[in-house]
């Protein structure tokens, strides 16, 4: 089957809450944009009953109540949204492609938001109870719905020790399984002892799940000795997963760079190690999975994928001028020294007809000056069928530049 092609200018893949907010960005600066998601729009945060820590709503706010606002925002400002599963990625040079089932679709950006998944115990009826029917993956998110009631957290690790005790701030009781020997948990030293003597904490010491009961909606973990063999049924109220996280970035194994744990490496702008491909919210590695510090991380992508696609008009038509002569003057704005070479370069402008002079302020923005290979300032570059002729960086002279020109 030959698949249908369609030209975007940016390209989101992931529909969650960092998607979503790049979505908006891109689309209110009228730039092409479509969101592809494959199973809700929103994410995870759409199954979390309630949200209290997101600000602007004091009263608390549901998480498919807040990724509906995202989504109507998003179609408000233009942006296309496609519900299906990416199948192939080529995200190396000036046009990338992402593939679905019927559709290619190109574009000169695309940002990553494809999220991930808590990793499950594979126990019995794990699936019944996923999400608003028991089973939780964030004690921040949910921790004050469970006020006065009794609690299991599953695993040992910095993450569930740590969100455990933030749990016995609302719940009357936090029952920890742990798979290992009495006294033997996998978190840092300070958070274990800290664990250990809370008295709303209790310990299941060689424990794993077996199964998850109730009707239609959880209320007992029935936990299985790893020694003795023997299932101990716990009632509870909700039980929290914290047994490890999976980012969904199986598509770019290869292609961008990833840590031990498969999150995508970026900088603080969001770009990953190819130009004008950016990786957002869960999906990267990043200190603090939320809806807030997703939102963030969509914004600065959103941002930066529209200054991109602008550089990369002014790159091609004004700094590679199609192939014809081109002088580039490459400075800083809060540098004295640069600032002082510009009239020469707007005399140049004015005399010479012949060229085209260009002179890009590095100040804010530095992507055409990575694209010429430049990394200090100011700098002085001859371009002629595409090509840097000449450069001259440091110390530049007006003399120096006028030979330059006249040596071309």
């Amino acid at each position: 089957m030959e698949k249908k092609t369609e030209s975007y200018d940016v390209v989101i893949i992931g529909g969650g809450a960092a998607s979503l907010t790049a979505g908006i960005y891109c689309g209110r600066a009228k730039l092409k944009t479509l969101i592809i998601e494959k199973t809700l729009v929103g994410g995870l945060a759409t199954y979390t009953n309630e949200i209290e820590n997101y600000p602007g709503f004091p009263d608390g706010t549901t998480g498919l109540g807040l990724m509906d606002l995202f989504h109507k925002q998003a179609k408000k400002f233009g942006v296309d949204f496609k519900l299906t599963d990416v199948k192939k990625v080529s995200l190396e040079g000036d046009l990338k492609r992402v593939e679905t089932f019927r559709n290619v679709y190109e574009a000169k950006a695309v940002i990553i938001g494809s999220g991930g998944k808590p990793r499950l115990t594979g126990a019995r009826n794990e699936e019944k109870f996923l999400y608003d029917k028991g089973i939780s993956f964030c004690a921040t998110c949910d921790a004050a719905a469970n006020t006065g009631k009794t609690v299991m957290v599953i695993g040992s690790g910095d993450a569930a020790i740590e969100e455990g005790m933030f749990l016995t701030k609302f719940a009357d009781k936090v029952i920890v399984s742990v798979m290992h020997d009495n006294g033997n948990m996998d978190c840092n030293e300070i958070a274990k002892a800290q664990a250990l003597s809370n008295p709303k904490m209790e310990f299941l010491w060689n424990t794993v799940v077996e199964s998850f009961e109730g009707e239609e909606r959880l209320d007992t973990v029935v936990l299985k000795n790893v020694k003795t063999g023997e299932n101990l049924p716990v009632k509870v109220d909700s039980c929290y997963l914290f047994i490890g996280y999976l980012p969904n970035t199986e598509l770019f194994q290869g292609i961008l760079t990833m840590n031990r744990g498969g999150y995508l490496i970026t900088n603080e702008r969001m770009e990953t190690n190819l130009p004008g491909v950016y990786g957002i919210g869960d999906v990267r590695d990043k200190f603090l999975k939320q809806v807030a510090t997703a939102v963030g991380d969509g914004a600065v992508a959103g941002y930066g994928a529209e200054k991109y696609l602008s550089e990369c008009e002014i790159f091609e038509k004004q700094v590679m001028n199609e192939g014809n002569p081109s002088l580039v003057y490459i400075y800083n704005g809060i540098d004295a020294h640069s600032r002082e070479l510009l009239p020469a370069f707007k005399e140049l402008e004015e005399t010479r007809k012949d060229m085209r002079v260009s002179c890009i302020d590095i100040y804010k923005s530095d992507g055409i000056a990575k694209r010429l290979g430049v990394h200090n300032s100011p700098c002085a570059l001859w371009i002629k069928g595409s090509k840097i002729q000449g450069k001259i960086e440091g110390e530049i002279t007006q003399d120096q530049i006028e030979n330059m020109c006249r040596e071309s």
